[in-house]
């Protein structure tokens, strides 16, 4: 990595023994969101150069907006670990990763300042356009790793990326009372929700039961599309709202 220089120019670089060549694929597709889930953003960053940690990502942004780059582009970064998308498994070869300082659920969870996400925006539009990367492909963590992944979570704020043109998004379907499909369920309508997901990307069996993999997926999906009640179960609202994401892609 003799002579690394950015790839963002408003990034400093600090060097990650932790990467790799990219397999399969020349380069990036698609941008992976992580937060750090550390108590400090100089322990994420220590850890992310650490060679015993045996991860990394391309980019850390720290709370002030401040962007470290860590791994070039062009490198295989090991921030996705077992994920899929669309079918592929080895989504850190085909994916740029951005870890974000925030301690995260198990350290209390705060909200991600506006500096810093001003600083996500800039750097994912500048990703996304040297590597012409679609804006559904712009992804969370957990959605590429549904159950064993939860973040950036759900107080990520989307809709700040989406207004700046970076990602896909649309207004989530207001939530109301009425029928759900949940644990158990079976039939041609868990059938339908389970082939929506998956054409969207999600990596989830189409069986017509409502498996404990089914409930983790939704509650993936609604993390990242209806933040405002993560609980697994597929209702109106995270129906029509997974219906819409995919009429706004056929658009």
């Amino acid at each position: 990595m003799s002579g690394f220089l950015p790839d963002e120019p408003s990034a400093e670089v600090r060097v990650s023994p932790n990467f790799g060549p990219r397999r399969d694929t020349p380069k990036p597709d698609m941008i992976v969101l992580h937060y750090t889930g550390m108590a400090t953003g100089a322990g994420a960053e220590a850890w992310l150069c650490n060679p015993a940690s045996e991860v990394s990502a391309h980019y850390l942004v720290h709370e002030n907006g401040h962007i470290v780059q860590m791994v070039r582009e062009s490198d295989r970064a090991w921030h996705a670990g077992k994920s899929s998308w669309f079918g592929r498994t080895d989504i850190n070869s085909c994916s740029v990763g951005i870890e974000i300082v925030n301690p995260g659920h198990s350290l209390g969870y705060p909200r991600f300042p506006r500096r810093q996400i001003e600083a996500v925006v800039g750097l994912c539009s500048g990703i996304a356009a040297r590597h012409t990367i679609p804006a559904r492909r712009v992804l969370a963590h957990s959605d590429v790793a549904p159950g064993r992944k939860i973040d950036p979570g759900e107080k990520f704020p989307w809709a700040m990326l989406f207004d700046a043109g970076v990602g896909h998004l649309v207004p989530a379907a207001p939530i109301r009372r009425g029928a759900a499909l949940r644990d158990g369920d079976a039939g041609a309508a868990v059938e339908a929700l389970q082939s929506m997901l998956a054409l969207y990307g999600y990596g989830v069996e189409i069986s017509g039961i409502f498996d404990p993999q089914t409930r983790i997926v939704v509650e993936a999906f609604q993390r990242h599309f209806r933040p405002r009640r993560v609980d697994g179960i597929a209702d109106g609202s995270t129906i029509r709202t997974l219906q819409k994401l995919l009429s706004s892609v056929a658009g």
